[in-house]
């Protein structure tokens, strides 16, 4: 009884020790055979082994990406390709790491899983690498042709009056996702064209605003010895004036309304032209005081007032002066308030 037993463990043991065998020897004919389930940049490698799988590879992600990206906007074609980009694709570091995976577990769990069918499931990313600072220039290069500011609405002065000139929304191109998109195609077959999409930028002022910014506005036509006065930049009353004389001319550009006075004193100017009078203060109301009913400041001494000499109207006849029909400059003295605009043209 004790030889049958002892020939029975032999036995026992010796289909073990044959089995574990077996076992080893499939794993270790299978050691570099990538297991089913895994696939690299979308590829499928299951069952391949390294030299097939970098085949696959090649084929399906290498060649591809030798193309390189094109970015398309608005008729336009901006080209990044794999040399500028320094593309580079480690094919053999995706086939190892696919090998290294399938030997996931042990022995008897790999054999286990080969002999069942069983998967390892494991989607591994592309080994693409590529310069940022290249994908960064193309998308700097392609913001400068494209981004343009937001044209606010503004004042036009003219020799002639006003207009409002009409605003402009810009556009922008966001940076961070032309990148990103840029960066996908680099690194994954497909397309290999980004179409950028562009953010409107809106104007932040309206004509209504504007209108509310310039409540009230003088413009002086020099050339054709108007005054206009506008409204919420509505033209609403144009006069006639008289403006400076050749070498004391009425000083050109914007300006604004300084001071007021009613029945100004006129400080004579040490002038040349002023004779007797210069550097005389002559009071408001008297005959000799050519400073008429108003005065409205605007620069250096010149400014609108009302005048007698109303023949003078439409000429070149004041010391730099802007004159007025007495009504006339009374009707705009209440008008206007001191820091209210005025371009003279």
């Amino acid at each position: 009884m004790r030889h049958r037993s002892l020939i029975a463990v032999v036995v026992i043991l010796v289909v073990l020790v044959g089995g574990a065998a077996g076992v080893y020897a499939y794993d270790s004919a299978r050691e570099d055979t990538i297991a089913r389930g895994i696939t690299a940049g979308g590829v499928d490698l299951g069952g391949m082994r390294p030299t097939e799988a970098r085949l696959a590879l090649e084929e399906a992600i290498e060649r591809p990406l030798r193309r390189g990206v094109k970015v398309r906007y608005e008729g336009r074609t901006f080209r990044l390709t794999p040399r500028r980009a320094r593309l580079e694709t480690d094919i053999e570091g995706m086939v190892t790491e696919a090998v290294a995976r399938s030997r996931d577990g042990n022995l008897i769990s790999r054999t286990a899983r080969e002999l069942s069918g069983g998967e390892v499931r494991a989607e591994l990313d592309p080994r693409v690498s590529y310069s940022r600072r290249a994908v960064a220039r193309l998308v700097r290069r392609i913001k400068r042709e494209f981004d343009r500011p937001a044209r606010e609405p503004s004042v036009a002065w003219s020799g002639t009056g006003l207009d409002i000139e009409r605003g402009q929304s810009g556009r922008r191109i966001n940076a961070k996702r032309l990148r990103g998109q840029i960066a996908q195609d680099l690194v994954l077959p497909g397309a290999r064209v980004v179409r950028p999409r562009a953010k409107v930028v809106r104007t932040s002022t309206t004509r209504s605003e504007l209108r509310r910014r310039y409540p009230k506005v003088v413009t002086v036509d020099r050339s054709g010895f108007k005054l206009r006065f506008y409204r919420n930049l509505k033209l609403v009353e144009s006069y006639p004036i008289a403006v400076g004389q050749a070498g004391l001319e009425t000083p050109a550009g914007l300006h604004s309304i300084q001071s007021k006075a009613i029945d100004p004193a006129w400080q004579v100017p040490e002038r040349d032209w002023a004779g007797k009078l210069a550097g005389k203060t002559i009071p408001g109301g008297r005959a000799d005081n050519p400073l008429k009913a108003r005065w409205m400041g605007i620069f250096d001494g010149a400014g609108i007032h009302g005048t007698e000499e109303v023949s003078s109207l439409g000429t070149n006849a004041s010391h730099g002066c802007i004159r007025m029909a007495v009504p006339a400059v009374k009707e705009l003295y209440d008008r206007v308030a001191v820091g209210a605009p005025v371009y003279i043209s």
